[in-house]
């Protein structure tokens, strides 16, 4: 491969499918390389730009970056790297991941070079640029793989791992710190006979801010309505929002059913 290009992989990890030849002409007038953008810039370059800038918060070179790619006949470069870099580069929140969705779906309808696709372009890439950077996606996979790895390499020696998973065999067993999870969903609490009582009182409590008004008031009136009969103090706990503090200790109400 050329050393003035960078190989990219996509999502699944394959190398990315190499762009067509080039059949037009630069902003100089000058024929473009399979590679360059009507700038005069390579795409590689500027796609890994656009990810820096987004990470940063550097909306005018973010928005730059969409525009360069969007006007050079990269549009499908550039949506498939906005749509990653929400789930690399962002908190995870919904907002952006629709946002950056819609305008794709706009952009493609109006033709991505277009200066409507353009458009759609900087919004989308304005948006993620405006977004809270977090790697939390990528740095809680990677994370998790390294756990996993010293998890087996310990379990091959014989020995207790240095590092553990945020649950354990014992944590997610009956009686244990994620008993609540064992509800009739499950086969473990089919076998406990925790029907639907039990999810109703304890697996489908919220928190920490708790029900809303209406989501309360509506789940009190299905408790009443409905042929198990609560009492009132499963009712009030049902309702209760989660202990921030300890979002997993339930108390028994005179045993399971």
């Amino acid at each position: 491969m050329d050393e003035e290009r960078q190989a990219t992989f996509g999502p699944d990890g394959e190398l990315e499918t190499e762009a067509p030849e080039a059949t037009g002409t630069n902003d100089f007038g000058e024929e473009t390389g399979a590679d360059e953008t009507d700038g005069g810039f390579n795409r590689y370059a500027v796609v890994s730009l656009l990810q820096k800038a987004i990470r940063r918060g550097d909306e005018e070179v973010s928005a730059w970056c969409a525009w360069e790619l969007a006007r050079s006949g990269f549009g499908w470069n550039l949506w498939d790297r906005l749509n990653t870099f929400v789930v690399e580069d962002l908190q995870a929140d919904a907002r952006a991941a629709l946002l950056v969705g819609r305008y794709e779906d706009l952009a493609t309808d109006w033709d991505m070079d277009s200066r409507r696709g353009q458009m759609a372009a900087v919004q989308a890439a304005l948006v993620v640029a405006r977004a809270r950077g977090a790697r939390e996606g990528a740095n809680a996979v990677n994370a998790f793989h390294a756990i996993a790895k010293r998890r087996a390499a310990a379990h091959e020696r014989g020995e207790e791992p240095t590092h553990s998973f945020p649950v354990t065999a014992d944590d997610l067993s009956a009686g244990g710190r994620f008993d609540v999870a064992l509800d009739g969903h499950t086969g473990e609490g089919n076998r406990l006979n925790r029907s639907s009582p039990f999810f109703r009182v304890h697996g489908a409590r919220v928190g920490p801010e708790g029900e809303t008004e209406s989501s309360a008031r509506w789940k009190r009136l299905y408790l009443a309505l409905d042929e198990y009969d609560y009492t009132a103090e499963e009712v009030e706990h049902a309702l209760s929002a989660v202990d921030a503090d300890d979002p997993w200790t339930e108390p028994d109400f005179d045993g399971d059913r």
